[in-house]
């Protein structure tokens, strides 16, 4: 085991086995209307489901820091078996044709576990990687991101060969088997001694009255807000600018899923060249500033100007994902590591009320403020209006605009603490 016993086989390969495991919730539109004609309810009802998932998630995470702080082996075992008992019993709600079923073993318990397995790897990844902490947690998060693009075949083969309620049982074994494995092998450097913890450590009211900490949540907050309110709407955007083929679609939506984990990695990488890891958010805002005022003057959208409207969902979805890579960094450079997993899985409730409120927003605003005229729908029923993807910019301009802000005034360089 000696040979094993490296930064690798003890932090990198774990927590791409746990990301890439949890990070198949995203998978939830390939399933979502199968699920509600299986059960007969409308597709509304059931998206909650999903909603649910990323809101327990944030909320998880933020109260089981504490567990993640004092043993991450006991944390990575209750994500492994409330991960995988969620999706089994999903499948078993499903199967018995209950919603509130669904909402609990697809929301509520595989939130448990994915809010655990999104923490468990981060401290021990930034305590092997201390001089390259940003590449070490783009590699956790970037699986998180990739993993739609690997599930996603591996749903749709299972989902015709035996049907959406055996896919959930199979995927429940499969994933069980991953995050195990991670499980095992994760393990913290053998010259780490963690500090015995006090409840005077980390008081989260103390947290929350934290100037920096309020602008970093924010900030969390905003891109999270802004990236699910553009790629909830990816689909239809691709139709409005005339690119609706199911392959092309396919190719797409596969390719905006790489670009959001490239930006995952590739962001917090370079982050670790600079003096100051809040300037990478600067950066990102100003980019999407940029991309988002250029569609709006050129209504980039509403005139199918391909070359114009496919780069704002790049870097949408770049920056996106960058946002996830580089807060634990942030974190840690501001408050050091040895709370990093309570404070990091505090700033995640940030995930948990965008969620709610990201994909909701796009919504109601295409929905209320362009002319019902403007709405027809492809061969496929997507929606496509054209003036409601343009009117979601300008909310989304304002949105990126106080994060900028945010990012000079609340956020001052850090003193990069090392413990």
């Amino acid at each position: 085991m000696g040979k094993l016993n490296n930064k690798w086989f003890r932090a990198a390969i774990p927590a791409l086995f746990l990301h890439c495991s949890i990070g198949s919730v995203y998978c939830w539109s390939l399933v979502s209307q199968e699920i509600a004609d299986e059960i007969g309810k409308p597709k509304a009802s059931v998206e909650w489901a999903f909603s649910l998932a990323i809101f327990f998630l944030g909320m998880s995470a933020a109260f089981l820091g504490n567990l993640v702080e004092k043993d991450i082996h006991k944390s990575s075992l209750v994500a492994t078996i409330c991960f995988s008992a969620g999706m089994a019993g999903t499948g078993f709600a499903i199967s018995k044709h209950s919603l509130v079923g669904i909402f609990l073993c697809y929301g509520v318990l595989m939130g448990i576990g994915l809010g655990t397995g999104y923490l468990s790897p981060v401290k021990t990844l930034m305590l092997w990687f201390k001089e390259q902490k940003g590449l070490a947690t783009g590699l956790a998060v970037a699986g998180f991101g990739l993993a739609k693009v690997i599930a996603s075949p591996l749903i749709q083969y299972l989902k015709a060969e035996y049907g959406i309620i055996s896919m959930f049982y199979i995927l429940a074994v499969i994933y069980f088997v991953l995050m195990f494995i991670g499980h095992l092998f994760l393990k913290k450097p053998e010259g780490w001694v963690e500090t015995p913890h006090e409840k005077s450590e980390a008081p989260v009211i103390a947290v929350f009255k934290n100037k920096t900490f309020i602008g970093i949540w924010l900030m969390f907050y905003i891109n999270i807000t802004c990236g699910l309110a553009i790629i909830s709407q990816e689909k239809g955007i691709f139709a409005a600018i005339g690119l609706g083929t199911a392959g092309t679609v396919a190719l797409l939506s596969s390719t905006t899923a790489v670009v959001n984990a490239a930006g995952r990695l590739g962001l917090s990488a370079y982050a670790d060249r600079l003096k100051d890891r809040n300037t990478m958010y600067k950066f990102m805002f100003i980019i999407c500033i940029a991309m988002t005022i250029l569609n709006i003057v050129t209504k980039g959208i509403s005139n199918q100007l391909v070359w114009v409207a496919l780069p704002l969902l790049f870097v949408v979805n770049a920056c996106y994902g960058g946002g996830f890579s580089n807060v634990p960094t942030l974190l840690s450079d501001h408050f050091g590591l040895k709370t990093i997993s309570q404070v990091h899985g505090l700033v995640l409730s940030a995930w948990a009320f965008a969620g709610l409120s990201g994909n909701q927003l796009a919504s109601f605003i295409i929905n209320k403020t362009a002319p019902a005229a403007t709405v027809i729908k492809d061969a496929h029923g997507t929606v496509i209006n054209q003036n409601g993807y343009q009117n979601v910019l300008y909310v989304t301009l304002g949105l990126y605009v106080v994060a900028l802000i945010i990012s000079f005034v609340l956020i001052r360089p850090s003193k990069h603490i090392e413990e």
